[in-house]
């Protein structure tokens, strides 16, 4: 199978090494609007096609797919390019940058018949897959709640969008994954503390109607020290999820249980997923709508910020 990669900066360069690691995949081009990054990543893995253009490289080479990794503001038209040349498309979480960029990628989809995933990477980690599974079978009865935690220092990389669409954007998706619902209300606090240009801190509570479940996120990018987790809290026990040690506790009254997880690499987990989805003509999950609710629920967060009111995110639209 031969994909290409479009951005090859601090992640796109991981989804290169990925892609070349997986026996059945080539790696046939990449594609960065640096040239000289493009030529170094290109002589790192032994490709032989680079280049500053998507146009140029979609032009010359018949892809199977190609992996997304630049900045959100710019996923909408390049997906789009892609998806009008014939090419299936995994695209960097967010799936854009706004909800309005989201429908159109959904309308291009449907009318060029062309798969897209969403790179929702937690839902590739051993932990959160081995979470679901008990969550399933009743390890802890019925699940009431979750708080989910992400916060540390801004990452350099980001520059287009804030702490909402980039960091808390993993456990909106992990949210609607675990309690297989989309929020009804959303009600959150944030703002920006050291930066300019947009928010760099949030608490959010996402109300789901249909069963009184709750999901709180907090997410920053101001305390000195990197933590990623989720408590997903049962009528019968507690589940602690550490996403970086790939670590799962269970608490009962009778019993506390830790699994063993054999330690995976979720990107390798993620983009191989992907590719067997394409050979075996499934469509993958998340896809385009799990990718467009998330922003819209994303976007309701900000707009409840902004209004200190709780506020009912628009994904009637998104079908």
């Amino acid at each position: 199978m031969e994909v290409g990669v479009v951005g090859v900066g601090f992640w796109g360069r991981n989804h290169v090494r990925v892609f070349s690691e997986i026996p059945y995949v080539k790696v046939e081009a990449i594609c960065d609007i640096n040239y000289e990054r493009a030529k170094e990543v290109a002589t790192k893995y032994n490709i032989e096609n680079y280049y500053s253009s998507i146009d140029e490289m979609l032009r010359k080479h018949n892809l199977e797919a190609v992996s997304i990794c630049t900045p959100s503001v710019s996923h909408a038209e390049l997906t789009v390019k892609c998806l009008e040349s014939g090419v299936n498309v995994f695209v960097e979480k967010p799936l854009a940058s706004t909800l309005r960029e989201c429908l159109m990628i959904i309308d291009t989809a449907k009318s060029c018949k062309k798969i897209i995933m969403t790179g929702f990477i937690e839902r590739f980690n051993p932990s959160v897959r081995k979470a679901k599974q008990l969550l399933g079978s009743g390890e802890i009865g019925d699940v009431i709640m979750s708080h989910s935690r992400r916060i540390g220092w801004w990452p350099e990389r980001i520059g287009d969008v804030g702490v909402v669409k980039d960091t808390a954007i993993h456990d909106i998706d992990l949210a609607r994954y675990i309690f297989e619902y989309d929020p009804s209300q959303v009600y959150a606090r944030g703002g920006r503390q050291k930066h300019s240009t947009a928010e760099d801190h949030v608490q959010a509570i996402l109300s789901f109607r249909d069963d009184n479940k709750t999901a709180f996120i907090e997410a920053n990018w101001l305390t000195p020290r990197k933590k990623r987790e989720m408590y997903i809290t049962g009528s019968s026990g507690v589940m602690t999820i550490q996403f970086l040690t790939q670590q799962l506790v269970i608490e009962r009254a009778d019993i506390v249980l830790e699994p063993i997880l054999k330690y995976e690499e979720p990107l390798k987990n993620e983009l191989a997923y992907f590719t067997d989805c394409l050979i075996n003509k499934r469509k993958p999950v998340p896809d385009e709508i799990d990718g467009a609710k998330a922003i819209a629920i994303a976007e309701a967060i900000l707009e409840s910020i902004q209004k200190n009111k709780s506020v009912e995110p628009e994904l009637e639209e998104i079908i």
